[in-house]
């Protein structure tokens, strides 16, 4: 995610992922029917979700706001307007069918020049998932503090990456603030982003990798719903800026990486070991990715043209689209 990123991604063996919290929707028949195109030149998809119908959601990182496009549509159309709810840059987004609640990570980049009217402080912003209206805002605790992305177990616990404080934090259902769920000295490195994806299979375990360092770690779940031992796997090779995390199938996941030429990668966890697999290469920019039946959708977003030599050089980005890639057989 470039140098951006220097400036800014359940309780026991029942904690599988909610269906559609990280988005792994297996019904055939739901996948849209080319490449979905978020239009313009500014917004910056940073992320995307998908809920149970195969509609897909958008945020948007340049101007606070989140785009939708139901299945059929190439191209996605606004759905929450700039600064709703106090939405600032937003980042991480996650649709949960079973609340009925699109999940946004709202972020300040002020300071990097990304002023969005009406955004306040980085927090987790809730929408209703149907009709975009504000259900609630929670802000992230601690500075320097980034809220990434987001995972829901099947009791409705939300769990978000905070990429500068190295952090993972628990959102209660109905909570009004988070708690510090765990943390790691090796997810924080002053002034860079690492905590990034994050995901959740069917072990009960959460997933989460890391944007500046090389590392996927499985932290798992006690019976109480605590964190419990965090282990970092090892990969069958290294990883560089690992980007979007989601659960495909009982044991394994699915991540972007790399910037220019990045990836679509298949995980296999087996045991302590990750074995890393290119699904499709080729990507100039991914960010995030998410399943819709047969078809996982790739996010290429070269946040380079927001943050970068490109955006200094005031030069044009590419179309900012969702490309659909076959999926492998599970």
């Amino acid at each position: 995610m470039t140098r951006l990123h220097r400036l800014r991604r359940p309780t026991g063996p029942l904690a599988i992922v909610s269906f559609c919290a990280i988005a792994i929707l297996g019904w055939a028949g739901l996948a849209h029917a080319t490449d979905v195109v978020v239009p313009g030149t500014t917004d910056f998809p940073e992320s995307m979700s998908a809920s149970s119908d195969g509609t897909l959601y958008f945020s948007s990182f340049g101007n606070g706001r989140v785009w939708r496009a139901k299945p059929g549509e190439a191209q996605a159309s606004e759905f929450i307007k700039t600064g709703s709810n106090g939405l600032a840059s937003a980042l991480g987004v996650l649709a949960d069918d079973k609340s009925n609640t699109l999940y946004v990570c709202s972020d300040d980049f002020s300071a990097a020049g990304i002023k969005i009217p009406g955004g306040t402080a980085t927090s987790l912003k809730l929408f209703d998932l149907k009709t975009g209206e504000a259900k609630g805002s929670i802000p992230t605790p601690g500075s320097p503090t980034l809220c990434n992305d987001i995972v829901v177990g099947s009791d409705g616990t939300a769990f978000v990456s905070d990429s500068f404080s190295g952090q993972v934090l628990r959102l209660k259902p109905g909570a009004k603030e988070f708690e510090v769920w765990t943390q790691d000295p090796r997810w924080k490195v002053e002034g860079k982003a690492q905590l990034d994806g994050i995901a959740m299979l069917s072990d009960g375990a959460i997933y989460t990798n890391l944007f500046e360092g090389d590392g996927l770690y499985r932290i798992s779940v006690n019976a109480d719903g605590s964190a419990g031992t965090i282990t970092k796997l090892q990969t069958s090779r290294p990883l560089y800026h690992s980007n979007g995390l989601r659960a495909f199938g009982p044991n394994k996941l699915i991540m972007v990486g790399g910037e220019t030429k990045g990836n679509l990668d298949l995980i296999t966890i087996d045991g302590d070991n990750a074995k890393i697999e290119t699904i499709k290469g080729g990507f100039d920019g991914p960010v995030s990715l998410v399943q819709v039946g047969d078809q996982i959708y790739v996010l290429d977003v070269p946040l380079r043209y927001l943050l970068g030599q490109e955006a200094k050089d005031k030069k044009a980005p590419p179309p900012f689209t969702a490309f659909a890639v076959k999926a492998p057989q599970q």
